[in-house]
C-alpha cells in the first residue's frame, strides 16, 4: 500500500518514458515541462492530489518519489456543491422551467388537454411537466394548427385520448410528443398529395 501511495521512479526511467532523454538537461526545465504542469492538471481535474520530491544521489537527482492522496469529499456528487458553474447552470434551468411552465398554464393547448382528460389539474402543478409541454409539445401543435387549423388540433387530441393506454399516463409530455410527431408527417404528406391530385384533375378538364 505504501508503494502504491508513494511510487518511486528513477530519472533514467522517467526520461525514457517521457521521451526526454536528450531534452531539458537542466532539472528545472524538466520539472517545469514534464512534471509540474501535468500534475497541476491532475490535481485540478481529478479526485487525487499528487506531489513529488527529489531524491538525490550525490549532487545529481537520482529519482522522483510521488505522493498520492485522495481528496476528501462528502460523496461522489459533492463536486456539484462546490462547483459554482454547476450551481449557476442549475439555477438557470430552474428559472427557465418556471418561465416555460408559466407560459404553458396560459396556453389554449393546456385547456384543450384538460378538456380531453389528457392532463389533470394535479399534473398542472408539476413545473417540469408543464415546461416539457411548452418546450417540446406545444410548438408541434402550432405546426399542426398552421396546417389544419385549431379544429385539426382538437381532432388530433380527441383521437389521442381514445387511443391512450394506461401506461402512457406516467409520462404525459413524452406520450403527447410521440403522438404528434407520428401524426405531423402524415398531414404533410396529405398536403403534398392534394396539389398533385388537383393538378391532374385540372389537366384532365382542360384536355376534355
Amino acid at each position: 500500500m505504501e508503494a502504491y501511495r508513494n511510487p518511486s521512479i528513477s530519472m533514467r526511467e522517467l526520461r525514457e518514458m517521457t521521451d526526454t532523454v536528450n531534452e531539458y538537461k537542466l532539472f528545472t526545465n524538466f520539472s517545469k515541462k514534464v512534471l509540474d504542469k501535468p500534475l497541476e492538471e491532475i490535481n485540478d481535474r481529478t479526485s487525487f492530489n499528487i506531489a513529488y520530491e527529489k531524491v538525490k544521489k550525490g549532487k545529481s537527482i537520482d529519482s522522483i518519489v510521488f505522493h498520492i492522496t485522495k481528496k476528501r469529499r462528502a460523496d461522489d456528487n459533492s463536486y456539484k456543491l462546490e462547483d459554482k458553474t454547476y450551481k449557476e447552470a442549475k439555477a438557470e434551468k430552474e428559472l427557465s422551467n418556471q418561465t416555460l411552465a408559466g407560459k404553458a398554464l396560459e396556453s389554449r393547448y393546456t385547456r384543450l388537454l384538460l378538456e380531453n382528460f389528457l392532463l389533470s389539474p394535479y399534473e398542472m402543478t408539476d413545473t417540469s411537466l408543464m415546461a416539457g409541454l411548452q418546450k417540446n409539445v406545444y410548438p408541434k401543435y402550432d405546426e399542426l394548427k398552421t396546417l389544419r387549423g385549431l379544429e385539426g388540433v382538437k381532432k388530433h387530441l380527441s383521437y389521442v385520448r381514445e387511443k391512450q393506454e394506461p401506461y402512457s399516463k406516467g409520462n404525459v409530455a413524452k406520450y403527447l410528443k410521440k403522438a404528434v410527431d407520428q401524426y405531423l408527417p402524415t398531414v404533410k404528406l396529405q398536403d403534398l398529395d392534394q396539389p398533385e391530385r388537383a393538378s391532374v384533375r385540372g389537366k384532365g378538364a382542360s384536355h376534355e
